[in-house]
């Protein structure tokens, strides 16, 4: 049996990751906790509503990005929603998804704790080991989380990683509105309105490839006001941020739908200033936007080298 590698995570970091060891000829299997890929560039689907709620867009700088992005773009899952600001299509998972389809993912595994023996790597959950392709024998093992969910599965595997507490978040709580396809609404697809409890107001439906049948609105609540109501309902904050976007967009119209998700790691606010941690003698590593700054391609750059570094590694 060849080299494999279990990645936790399947955010962009864990499938950036998974790639570049694909590539060198190593097996991947990734574990992740909820039913689809993406972490926060992820789509809420209800009925025939979608909401990008978590990353609205991202942009495309180095030039490992950009070889990435002309993969998405010959398989049409990007699309420019305004002057360098690209969005997954149809939805913000597209990429994701696409990224994915190649690689052995289980998914809604909530990985609970590592352990090291002779043949490499375990990974258990609440039950008990995971019941997973070469579970067992990894070679070596990928912590593609938020660094607040990295510490303790570290912590369990015994390997101290110097600089996983140092990265911090800002919580976020988000809103979704549909209004009828025909509602009235202001000229711009997006605000960033300043002071108040909302940090971002986007129209949904206006980037390309979103369905055509509703107005679908999404709303973001500032990093204080979020961290000030982050153990509250979500339903009463999202009461209040209808109001406020009433009274920025001067949209008065009753809400066909409408839904509040609470983000604890929505934006990076301290990166760990390199771009992964990596124990060489028992080979765990950790990577995620944490590590370089608050972009999808950062969350990118930092699993392609933690890749790139594992495969030198089991080289």
């Amino acid at each position: 049996m060849g080299k494999q590698v279990a990645i936790i995570g399947a955010g962009m970091a864990g499938l950036s990751a998974a790639e570049r060891l694909r590539a060198q000829g190593i097996a991947v299997t990734l574990f992740e906790k909820s039913r689809g890929f993406g972490g926060r560039m992820s789509t809420r689907r209800s009925g025939e509503f979608q909401f990008d709620h978590g990353a609205q867009y991202f942009s495309v700088r180095g030039a490992d990005f950009k070889a990435q992005m002309a993969l998405w773009q010959a398989d049409v899952v990007t699309g420019e929603w305004f002057d360098g600001a690209f969005v997954g299509m149809p939805g913000m998972t597209a990429p994701a998804r696409a990224m994915a389809a190649s690689q052995t993912c289980i998914t809604e595994a909530l990985v609970s704790s590592l352990t090291r023996g002779p043949a490499g790597w375990s990974l258990h959950d609440d039950k008990g080991l995971i019941d997973a392709p070469g579970n067992g024998q990894y070679a070596a093992a990928i912590l593609a989380v938020p660094a607040p969910q990295a510490v303790p599965l570290a912590a369990s595997a015994g390997v101290e990683m110097p600089g996983l507490g140092k990265a911090s978040y800002a919580p976020c709580i988000a809103l979704m509105l549909a209004f009828p396809a025909d509602t009235a609404r202001p000229a711009q697809n997006w605000m960033k309105p300043e002071g108040g409890p909302i940090s971002w107001i986007a129209q949904d439906s206006s980037k390309p490839g979103r369905p055509q049948t509703a107005q679908t609105w999404v709303v973001h609540a500032s990093a204080d006001w979020s961290r000030a109501r982050l153990d509250l309902d979500p339903t009463a904050s999202g009461e209040i941020l209808l109001q406020h976007f009433r009274a920025l967009t001067g949209i008065n119209a009753e809400p066909l739908y409408t839904s509040a998700h609470r983000w604890r790691y929505a934006l990076v606010e301290q990166a760990l200033g390199a771009p992964f941690l990596f124990d060489a003698e028992t080979r765990l590593g950790a990577c995620g936007d944490w590590c370089l700054g608050p972009r999808v391609e950062a969350a990118f750059e930092s699993g392609f080298a933690l890749g790139k570094e594992i495969a030198r590694a089991l080289a």
